[in-house]
């Protein structure tokens, strides 16, 4: 009998969220059609589970989880390597502040060419890598969380407490957009040698975000089994609201109808001296043929 296709459980989703989804308002005035909890596993031996029945853009979303993993909290650093993806935020915060009509691309370049301007309205606030990297303690400490998860995949490897977290709650009003995917727990088994991850994600956007996350926590149980002498084995994600825009509806209807085509190996081509110090020329997804990317509109 012959084994699904890894993305097909992906597409039912999308069919499930079209179908039965509920119909709720939302932050955005948008509105969706929502299930409460819904997993995806992945084996990463079958190949890398970046989704073929659209085109994903990957270097995208791996530079975001580099400079996620550097600990970043400024757009400029994103916009310096022409990722674009955070820009709506604070754009739309300084356009409600100052009431400037500025365009997306003259905002942009400010950043990217004025210290004060990318100082003030490029900052994202304690988002993502910044809890990653520097959590602060009670007693003034800055916590190290992924520092301390390496070193325990080395020292402690049965650990159950293999974890890092970005759902800071005293931080949460400072961030430009609290953390959606928020929970990261890792396990290697002790029969196999494989580093299987699992993420805990609150609130997911099936159409536009889900398919950068599921190849986001794959790269990065990729890098992790590299830097710390494992093989990779499974990703396994929780959806807590799981969400279609319902601006997205037709956009995953033609996605629905596509056939999945086979996933590609991750290449890296070289193993740096700490996770912190991989760049994307160092990766490279070789054999990836999806189908032809499909437009949607990011709720803000």
């Amino acid at each position: 009998m012959t084994r699904p296709h890894p993305e097909q459980q992906y597409l039912e989703l999308l069919e499930t969220l079209l179908t039965r989804g509920d119909l709720r308002q939302d932050r955005t005035g948008v509105g969706t059609r929502a299930v409460f909890g819904h997993t995806l596993r992945f084996d990463l031996a079958e190949g890398f589970p970046v989704f073929t029945t659209k085109r994903i853009f990957w270097k995208t979303a791996f530079k975001e989880m580099l400079w996620m993993l550097s600990g970043g909290r400024n757009i400029r650093e994103l916009l310096e390597q022409n990722v674009r993806i955070w820009t709506d935020w604070p754009l739309k915060h300084y356009r409600e502040t100052t009431g400037e009509s500025i365009s997306q691309e003259d905002f942009e370049r400010r950043i990217v060419d004025d210290d004060e301007f990318a100082g003030t309205w490029g900052d994202l606030g304690p988002v993502y890598g910044w809890q990653w990297r520097r959590w602060k303690a009670t007693d003034g400490r800055e916590v190290d969380q992924i520092a301390e998860l390496i070193d325990g995949l080395k020292q402690n490897p049965t650990s159950r407490r293999l974890l890092f977290e970005g759902w800071n709650v005293g931080d949460l009003d400072a961030m430009a957009l609290p953390p959606c995917h928020k929970t990261y727990q890792f396990f290697v088994s002790s029969e196999t040698g494989k580093l299987s991850a699992a993420l805990m994600q609150r609130s997911a956007d099936a159409y536009l975000g889900l398919g950068w996350n599921i190849a986001n926590l794959a790269l990065l149980t990729h890098l992790l089994a590299q830097q710390c002498g494992y093989e990779p084995g499974e990703i396994v994600w929780f959806g807590c609201d799981v969400h279609l825009y319902l601006n997205h509806q037709e956009q995953a209807r033609t996605q629905i109808a596509r056939e999945p085509r086979p996933l590609p190996r991750l290449l890296i081509r070289r193993k740096p001296d700490s996770l912190f110090d991989y760049t994307i020329d160092d990766l490279d997804l070789p054999g990836y043929d999806p189908h032809p990317h499909i437009a949607a509109d990011v709720a803000v």
